[in-house]
């Protein structure tokens, strides 16, 4: 197993903000270091242990599919050896889990989109018949593929809080009409042509979720981390089954873990500090995206 890192510590540049999993260092003005750590994050709480490799392996499905999606919009990457910016003595550090992007100015929201029911989505439909505010046809099972790919927005939350779902007039307020049309096309664009490549694989891709940001000319762009397992839920074609949570290829399995611990006799109420995470969880974690990322890229 490779060497875990939970933390990165550069000290040859200025750190800009940890997130759950990454670090962003600054560039000059014009440019972000994104360190991807081991660290997992589950029901927006960060666990307490690594998953050792998990950083690298985002880090390459992220730039594989950055070079899928070309054409479609323009991304954050610069192109550039990220390994070029820090000390000698730092390099091991970031070797394989780090991009050298541009500094954007992030929207206010998360462009989430939905083939199919699940999670979040699942327990709103059962309420609503909706989900966030998108009418969906009676009779619908968990994880059933939806007659079309839906956009959902949601709010970005601040560190340990949920994001939120919201409704698409919702984000035309945060945003504008004319930002959240496009937001809204080109992330749906983004998700069809991924879908549709990773079927080809043996993979469907239920949901998943983007993040813009404008350059200084306001130009659109694609950022962030894009279909990795930590913002997608990724299920095997083969155990894919409407009616039930089909098993996944994400942190899915870490979520199940924590629903079913118990505490002193209590279920975890989802709120720092995590239960510690067996050895077994933390193993089967690690090989669930080292799959995804070989049938994808196989």
């Amino acid at each position: 197993m490779p060497q875990a890192l939970y933390e990165s510590s550069l000290t040859s540049l200025p750190l800009l903000g940890r997130g759950k999993v990454r670090e962003n260092y600054a560039v000059g003005d014009d440019r972000i270091l994104m360190v991807a750590s081991d660290r997992l994050s589950a029901f927006d709480v960060i666990m307490g242990e690594p998953i050792p490799g998990k950083g690298a392996l985002l880090t390459k499905m992220a730039l594989f599919w950055f070079d899928k999606l070309d054409g479609i919009v323009p991304n954050h990457l610069t192109g550039e050896d990220p390994l070029s910016v820090v000390s000698g003595a730092e390099r091991e550090q970031i070797r394989d889990r780090a991009m050298l992007v541009k500094r954007l100015k992030p929207l206010p929201i998360e462009a989430v989109v939905r083939g199919y029911l699940a999670g979040s989505g699942w327990a709103e439909y059962q309420q609503s018949q909706s989900v966030c505010g998108v009418k969906l046809p009676a009779g619908l099972r968990n994880a059933d593929k939806l007659p079309t790919p839906i956009f959902t927005p949601a709010t970005k939350a601040e560190m340990g809080d949920h994001d939120e779902n919201i409704s698409f007039e919702q984000a035309a307020d945060i945003i504008g009409a004319d930002l959240a049309a496009r937001v809204r096309d080109i992330s749906i664009q983004l998700y069809q042509r991924a879908a549709d490549f990773a079927l080809t694989k043996g993979i469907i891709i239920a949901d998943t979720k983007f993040e813009f940001g404008l350059d200084a000319d306001g130009t659109l762009t694609l950022m962030d981390e894009v279909l990795t397992p930590d913002s997608s839920r990724y299920w095997p074609v083969e155990s894919y089954a409407p009616g039930s949570n089909p098993p996944s290829y994400d942190k899915q399995f870490v979520r199940d873990w924590l629903e079913a611990v118990r505490i002193d006799g209590q279920p975890w109420g989802k709120k720092a500090p995590a239960p510690a995470l067996p050895a077994e969880v933390i193993a089967n974690t690690v090989q669930k995206y080292e799959e995804a990322l070989q049938r994808l890229t196989a």
